[in-house]
């Protein structure tokens, strides 16, 4: 299980990088996409925090 998380929050690494990468490089078309972007990177930490978490836990758990 903790590897499949892995592989799910590498692919939200990605994501998020792609993200920055089009606001840090000027690239938002409006300041609407703008928002949008850094509404889709915060939401990606997010998930990303969450994971942590559950892995955390999981390992916890696995050494019980």
């Amino acid at each position: 299980m903790t590897t499949m998380l892995e592989v799910l929050n590498k692919k939200l690494e990605e994501h998020i990088k792609q993200s920055v990468d089009v606001v840090s490089g000027g690239s938002a078309k409006s300041y609407d996409h703008y928002k949008e972007l850094c509404g889709v990177i915060r939401g990606l930490q997010t998930a990303q925090v969450e994971i942590a978490d559950l892995v955390r836990k999981t390992k916890e758990y696995e050494d019980d």
